[in-house]
């Protein structure tokens, strides 16, 4: 697998070197070779407009803040960082399921995130992230304590999805996927980056706590709802559902992901497996065993 982290935080100090009127497509121009991930969208997406909406740094405003944090970024050898836990993340899939094909070619994309974003830099806590699509990973990040100590374990987690949708997993469908498949998702590769790096492995702005029995039993009830456009509030919350536009059912910031780590936590425990073996498993086959280890009502499947 050949793996290459782009040398994104060199162009970002570029476009802060530029006028405001050139950065609009020197940002594009940094962002283009992930034009890749949208291969159904015709001539590619506006990346401009993926900036923005995936928390990158405004294009014009609080240049001071952002080159400290540029600065902070580069300190902290994020992009040598994300390399090596994304070379740690294969070797473990690898040696748990030595058949296991793996990307044959990995993109990641490191960007800047949004100061002056309230939703990013607290309901959020500094992270986006998504590696959903096979051969790409695209992180937005804010290097705040947590963020920085976390980096290794956040680039496993993506690297997770990203070969649970690759050749031989998970097929995701837009339109029929169900929410169960995201919120196991999410606790596989919570659970996969706390197998490499304990408790760093948690999504931070979700770990799971007691007391969350409501809000678990929330999500179990919510999982066999279908179309992806409907599982903003159900696996990032209520916050993150108006940041978007979608209608809050009642749940807090990240409960989706602590949903999933208990599910998870709760199969691997009663099967005897591990998150890395599990990468291909079927959401249902999770579910089905560990929401019945877990002491919640609204149990999957009743």
């Amino acid at each position: 697998m050949r793996i290459t982290v782009l040398d994104s935080l060199a162009a970002t100090r570029e476009i802060l070197d530029a006028p405001a009127a050139d950065r609009p497509a020197l940002i594009r121009r940094m962002r283009s070779p992930m034009d890749g991930m949208y291969p159904f969208n015709p001539g590619g997406p506006d990346q401009l407009a993926m900036h923005e909406e995936t928390f990158g740094f405004p294009v014009e405003g609080a240049d001071e803040q952002l080159r400290a944090g540029l600065g902070e970024l580069e300190e902290a050898r994020v992009r040598e960082r994300v390399e090596a836990g994304i070379h740690q993340a294969a070797r473990a899939l690898t040696a748990a399921d030595p058949g296991l094909v793996l990307p044959g070619e990995l993109t990641v994309l490191v960007t800047l995130g949004d100061p002056t974003d309230n939703h990013f830099m607290e309901e959020i806590q500094g992270l986006s992230a998504f590696g959903g699509i096979p051969g790409f990973i695209e992180l937005t990040l804010w290097p705040n304590r947590v963020v920085c100590d976390r980096i290794k374990a956040i680039a496993a987690h993506e690297f997770h999805h990203n070969v649970r949708y690759g050749q031989g997993g998970i097929v995701w469908d837009p339109m029929a996927v169900a929410l169960g498949e995201q919120i196991v998702a999410e606790g596989l590769a919570d659970a996969f980056a706390r197998e490499l790096h304990g408790r760093r492995g948690y999504t931070h702005f979700a770990v799971p706590c007691p007391g969350d029995d409501a809000a678990a039993a929330k999500v179990i009830s919510g999982m066999e709802i279908t179309g992806m456009w409907n599982f903003t509030p159900w696996v990032l919350g209520d916050a993150s559902a108006r940041r978007f536009g979608a209608a809050p059912v009642g749940l807090p910031t990240g409960a989706g992901y602590a949903a999933g780590n208990r599910i998870v936590d709760a199969y691997l425990e009663r099967c005897g497996t591990t998150a890395a073996a599990s990468v291909h498993t079927d959401w249902r086959v999770v579910a089905e065993a560990g929401v019945a280890a877990l002491d919640v009502t609204n149990r999957f499947g009743e």
